[in-house]
């Protein structure tokens, strides 16, 4: 069974464009995901201890998913972002949590997946910081 973490604390460092998300519990080993915006793609770290997965998805992508995601009963991810190998799988909870799951796919063999849980308020301060327009592209 997957082992979520969760993030609750967010920083925005505006001087260097960069958004900070990590447990208000600080220990050894604390998930912490550190995200900016290059050019069109992010630039994201996701790190626990030592073990980190740097992704850069595009801008664009990333937005218009987190905009159109709705809650499915059942289903902890409804989109990706990213390419086959290396992504982000997204979901949002019926509380407003959103699940993040930074994916670096081997191959048919296996994958390292980190599990985090986004609080409401983590991820309306996301949502800002991109910034995404929710509902924008609804189906």
């Amino acid at each position: 069974m997957r082992n979520f973490q969760t993030l609750d604390t967010y920083v925005v460092e505006s001087e260097l464009g960069i958004l900070y998300l990590s447990n208000s519990v600080e220990t050894v080993g604390t998930p912490k995901v550190s995200m900016r915006r290059e050019g069109g793609y992010m630039s994201i770290s996701v790190s626990y201890g030592p073990l980190e997965i740097a992704l850069r998805p595009r801008f664009v992508d990333l937005s218009r998913t987190l905009a159109r995601l709705r809650p499915v009963q059942g289903l902890q991810t409804t989109r990706q972002v990213g390419s086959a190998q290396a992504y982000i799988a997204l979901g949002l909870r019926e509380d407003g949590t959103l699940v993040m799951r930074p994916t670096l796919v081997s191959d048919a063999t296996g994958l390292m997946v980190y599990n985090l849980l986004l609080t409401d308020p983590v991820r309306e301060a996301l949502y800002v910081w991109l910034p995404v327009e929710e509902g924008v592209g609804q189906v």
